[in-house]
């Protein structure tokens, strides 16, 4: 699955998602109506319900944290990767002109979800591009109706403008000899629209109805009644977001009802019912993008018409408004926390298959392709930034686990904490993390980047105090900077970057190291000399260096408890020959194998293959 299938598949999902969301959020609504009809009422209720939605489907869309996932990953398999091929494979036949390297298996050969995906993706662009169609012939019939009408100024009064002079300045006023209900348009320039109909009513009708029309002005209805139209067309297909823009359209009405009839004796508010009603048998039907007088349905007009008549009460408590706006946000973190992670099982094209040695580490274990719950390798080119091999699931954010140490000896270089290779040698104590018996032994720079001693890094981290710890991880801008650990945890200087609250996903982990080896960190001179030094490789057979650092971790469920069957494996660093720098990134997710680290696999394997892939790309 391409990265463009993955991002469809996760469009489709975010889709589905956000059809879940808005039958929650009408739900929530309904109940509203039903138990606090004066919230109901408001329109910041309708806007926020729609924003609710939109909301749910834009986290859907976003990589999450394995700690905020209630619900498992979906595996789906028989799905080919497509990428540059093995060292055999390519050894034995070159790809062939014009056809980008490691191609693999032929591009019909793509999962259900990927056919889905594509196909809804073309009907949803195709039904936002009717819904965009008619937002613009709705623009032009009202711009029709303006050009076709006469405006009126000093010199043709009309009745209702005849009262006290508005609060705000009062638009371009047009009438036109169509039978419309007056109806106010235009975000950037406001023109209201009067029927020449409207001045056969009773003079003080005509004027509760021009007040109302700019009530709607003053309360700035255009801007909240444009932001609804937008949500419901960039989600068309989600029947409850127009039901949302509908309410809000009544709740505006209603709004501006009330404000004009406030105090008013009982007999104008019986003769704007009236007007009300006269203009319903005259108003054909509605422009989603104007506010017109005469409402929305008929059933909308009755209710206003009900309210009229019988004002809401008082007000209810406080706290019922805010359980309303606790239960929409419970939605959005609800799309957060249910949502589940597309994660596939790799299997190779058959050739691959056929020409690829096993790893030492599968071979040994029996653990094949097809157990790989998720995968990426990535290469990008350091110069240029350009993107060389970009396979699997690469924009997963997961935990950094030990290659978080590059950052650590960056920051204790710059900070003087740390001094060469060799110093400062730290003695093991009591108490320090020993899950290695490699860490029970004093370390210097160069033992602790080969052994990932955590210990080690505790110290620097420590050293430098948690201000100025979060002042480079966010000068690094690395992964989603959260360096505060988890709620009672106390691992803010200790262990973020394990199984915590820092996450990076592979893409992120190729921008940070680019700007490692082009030196973009501010960084003192020597911060990049050493941190080169001690994460350096055995060069390759081809002449490439290299320098790298692993790092396994264990994912985490919501709630914190670590799962004891899989292993998250990294092996991040950069390739440079001559003038030519290639920065890379690997990750797996796959069964723990005991005796056999996730991040030492994963080392193993893109290295028996690296010689190959670095061959093809020049």
């Amino acid at each position: 699955m391409s990265p463009a299938d993955l991002l469809m598949a996760r469009f489709l999902l975010a889709s589905a998602g956000c059809l879940a969301a808005g039958l929650a959020v009408w739900a929530v609504t309904a109940l509203c109506r039903r138990k606090l009809p004066d919230f109901a009422a408001q329109r910041s209720l309708w806007l926020l319900s729609q924003v609710t939605i939109v909301a749910a489907f834009l986290v859907i869309l976003l990589p999450h944290s394995e700690r905020l996932r209630i619900i498992p990953q979906i595996d789906l398999e028989n799905v080919t990767q497509v990428g540059v091929p093995s060292a055999t494979a390519t050894a034995t036949k070159a790809p062939a002109a014009g056809t980008p390297a490691g191609s693999g298996a032929p591009a019909g050969e793509t999962s259900w979800l990927a056919s889905g995906a594509r196909a809804w993706l073309l009907i949803y662009l195709l039904g936002l591009g009717y819904s965009i169609i008619k937002l613009v012939h709705a623009r032009r019939m009202l711009n029709g109706l303006a050009a076709a009408g006469s405006r009126i100024d000093t010199r043709h009064p009309h009745d209702g403008f005849a009262g006290p002079a508005p609060a705000v300045p009062a638009p371009d006023v047009i009438e036109v000899d169509a039978p419309i209900s007056p109806m106010l348009f235009g975000l950037i320039k406001p023109r209201l629209l009067l029927p020449r109909h409207l001045r056969s009513l009773a003079p003080v009708q005509q004027q509760l109805i021009v007040a109302h029309e700019l009530t709607h002005l003053r309360r700035h209805d255009l801007q909240w009644m444009s932001a609804g139209v937008l949500l419901q067309t960039l989600l068309w297909f989600n029947p409850f977001m127009r039901l949302l823009r509908v309410n809000l359209s009544w709740a505006q009405e209603l709004g501006c009802d009330r404000e004009v009839l406030r105090g008013r004796p009982q007999l104008q508010r019986k003769a704007y019912a009236a007007a009300l009603v006269a203009q319903l048998r005259l108003q054909h039907h509605t422009v989603a993008t104007a506010l017109a007088f005469g409402g929305v349905s008929e059933r909308s007009v009755a209710a206003r018409i009900a309210l009229i008549r019988e004002p809401a009460g008082a007000p209810r408590p406080l706290w019922a408004r805010c359980a309303a706006i606790a239960i929409l946000a419970g939605v959005v973190l609800g799309s957060l926390a249910f949502q589940p992670a597309l994660a596939w099982r790799i299997d190779a094209a058959p050739h691959a298959l056929q020409n690829a040695a096993p790893s030492p580490a599968s071979a040994s274990t029996g653990t094949s392709n097809s157990a790989v719950l998720l995968s990426c390798t990535a290469m990008i080119d350091a110069a240029r930034g350009q993107r060389l091999v970009h396979e699997g699931q690469c924009d997963e954010r997961v935990t950094p686990a030990s290659t978080f140490n590059i950052v650590v000896s960056l920051m204790g270089y710059d900070s003087g904490f740390l001094r060469d290779e060799h110093a400062p040698l730290l003695p093991f104590k009591a108490g320090y993390a020993d899950w290695n018996d490699s860490w029970r032994a004093s370390t210097d720079p160069t033992s602790w980047m080969r052994n990932s001693t955590v210990w080690y890094a505790q110290q620097v981290t420590a050293h430098l105090g948690a201000a100025q710890f979060q002042r480079y991880i966010n000068r690094f801008d690395y992964g989603n900077r959260d360096v505060l650990g988890g709620a009672g945890d106390d691992n803010a200087l200790t262990l973020p970057w394990i199984s915590s609250t820092l996450v990076i996903s592979p893409v992120e982990q190729l921008a940070f190291l680019r700007k490692v080896v082009k030196r973009e960190l501010g960084l003192a001179p020597a911060a990049y000399d050493m941190t080169a030094r001690i994460t350096r490789l055995d060069d390759l057979d081809n002449g490439w260096e290299v320098h790298g650092k692993t790092g396994t971790s264990a994912p985490v469920t919501v709630g914190g408890p670590e799962d004891a069957k899989h292993e998250y494996g990294w092996f991040v660093g950069w390739a440079s020959k001559g003038r030519r720098t290639i920065v890379f990134a690997r990750l797996v997710l796959d069964p723990r194998q005991e005796g056999h680290a996730a991040g030492t696999r994963a080392k193993r394997a893109f290295l028996r293959d690296l010689p190959a892939r670095l061959d093809a790309l020049n």
